[in-house]
């Protein structure tokens, strides 16, 4: 069952929003969702962990809501040639503390009573590729595909346990003399519909961004990143979106990071924090 496109105009405007007041340097991407074009050097990993303490969120398939932690969400990226790339990248562990419950959709393994839930986050295999450098008029063009691993156990309630696949198309363009990097996705993602056998659904992803370079220690950082479902009765696969403002500094051989979180969607967290930090590492020779 379609919804019309008119019911992510808001997102839209938004969108453009973001695109106006983000304000790079190559590929640095946290604390941003939306995925930028660069690559990384071959034989470089970049090594990024972080944490995220979001507020109000809800669970469609558990009917769970309340404050969730984020602990030890890690990115691994590897330089394996000077246009492809390759991702591992999920959390640790997810603490939920529960501050209401509704009908749960699935059985769960959690007693009435209890007031947590936690479970390990799912994990991604990724791969990018730049495709076209960026010129004095057009912007770079890469591509991004993967898979998302079943690593939840759905009756923790935090989790669909579902294997999932994604592509999106990346475009990014300089700006400024190069202070200004705006970057955007667009793609498919195909969600197993954890309630209907032999069922999925397809979701439109989309992510803006921009990073700006205040100086050489600090740069600030937006977005809006998200997914549209195609379906109206989608629980598990519904509409998430969220808007990220921050910044990041430079420091000790470091990139720290810094990001606020608003939820634009009512799956989405109402409010949050995002915080961690990033390293480069020569770690290998890429085989000629």
């Amino acid at each position: 069952m379609s919804r019309p496109l008119t019911k992510i105009a808001p997102v839209i405007r938004l969108l453009f929003f973001i695109l106006m007041i983000s304000y790079s340097a190559l590929a640095q991407q946290r604390p941003l969702l939306t995925e930028d074009v660069d690559i990384i050097e071959p034989g470089m990993v970049r090594a990024q962990i972080g944490s995220e303490f979001l507020q109000d969120q809800h669970y469609a398939l558990s009917g769970l809501k309340g404050d969730l932690t984020r602990l030890g969400i890690i990115d691994l990226a590897f330089g394996l040639a000077p246009n492809v790339q390759f991702e591992v990248e999920g959390t640790i562990r997810d603490f939920l503390s529960i501050n209401s419950r509704s009908k749960a959709l699935i059985p769960l393994d959690i007693p009435p009573d209890a007031v947590n839930a936690s479970d390990v986050g799912d994990f991604t295999l990724a791969t990018k590729i730049k495709l076209r450098n960026e010129s004095r008029r057009f912007p770079a063009v890469g591509f991004r595909f993967g898979v998302q691993l079943p690593n939840t156990n759905q009756a923790r309630g935090l989790g669909t346990n579902s294997m999932n696949f994604f592509a999106t198309a990346l475009l990014g363009k300089r700006l400024f003399s190069n202070r200004l990097n705006i970057f955007a996705n667009l793609g498919l993602g195909i969600l197993d519909a954890p309630l209907e056998r032999f069922s999925q659904n397809d979701v439109l992803l989309y992510g803006l961004a921009g990073i700006f370079k205040l100086n050489n220690r600090i740069n600030l950082v937006g977005e809006v990143h998200g997914r549209y479902s195609t379906r109206v009765a989608a629980a598990g696969t519904e509409d998430i979106a969220q808007a990220r403002l921050g910044m990041q500094l430079f420091a000790a051989g470091l990139r720290f990071d810094l990001a606020g979180v608003k939820g634009l969607t009512n799956f989405s967290p109402r409010s949050g924090i995002v915080l961690g930090l990033t390293k480069d590492i020569k770690a290998f020779t890429p085989v000629r």
